[in-house]
């Protein structure tokens, strides 16, 4: 079986694509919880290589077919991911999510209630690549990084609640360790202190990501439908 064949047949492991918006120089779908963005050691599937294959066989393109990742979504996250189809529009992206320009809006269920219906919190972030897990730590301690985020009640579920959350900073892990530092850990993230177990899903939504288009400049809005472990 060539590596084309077996790629095919690993992609059928996946739900159906579900693309959210597209033109000549943007791809942006709605990645379902517990499927990988990108490649790791496992050698699974990927969202990534999903979106290739969509954009090939509805083209029909031959030989490889060109698709920059801009920015990606933990496995056990849903939600909006943006991809380029051109390299100008891949730059022009990704200068927007280092200069912080692109407004991401993540929803997330979580145990408890925060003391405060909204509010900022700030905290310094490390990262133990080993373990990959990020812990708060105190300002200036060696390789940490400021992690800033606004988040705001939405509902209170008994004992949960829905938040609105809006990173100022793209770290690692970033909402789910700090909202676990307020005492509200996403439902299901058990690295990060949640009680509940959902099978490799956590209740962290990708909700809405807004940008400037890379070449018409237009400001565009994507939202993705909260998936039924949220809902």
């Amino acid at each position: 079986m060539n590596s084309s064949s077996s790629i095919m047949n690993s992609l059928t492991q996946l739900p159906p694509i579900e693309v959210l918006y597209e033109d000549n120089h943007c791809l942006v779908v709605n990645k379902p919880a517990r499927v990988l963005t990108m490649g790791d050691e496992t050698g699974e599937p990927t969202l990534f290589e999903q979106a290739k294959q969509y954009l090939k066989e509805k083209y029909n393109k031959p030989g490889n077919v060109y698709l920059g990742v801009v920015h990606r979504l933990d496995r056990p996250t849903s939600g909006v991911v943006l991809f380029a189809r051109t390299s100008k529009a891949a730059s022009r992206l990704s200068d927007q999510l280092r200069r912080n320009s692109m407004v991401k809006t993540y929803h997330a269920l979580v145990e408890g209630v925060p003391t405060a219906k909204s509010g900022r919190l700030s905290h310094w972030l490390l990262k133990d690549r080993e373990t990959n897990i990020v812990r708060a730590v105190v300002e200036g301690t060696p390789d940490s990084q400021s992690a800033v985020l606004s988040y705001r009640v939405l509902k209170t579920l008994g004992k949960k609640s829905l938040l609105e959350v809006i990173p100022e900073t793209g770290r690692s892990h970033q909402i789910r360790v700090q909202l676990a530092e307020i005492g509200t850990p996403i439902v299901g993230d058990k690295k990060y202190g949640s009680p509940t177990l959902m099978g490799g899903k956590i209740c962290l939504h990708a909700f809405a990501l807004e940008f400037e288009h890379p070449t018409t400049k237009e400001q565009i809005k994507i939202e993705a439908p909260l998936p039924d472990h949220i809902s």
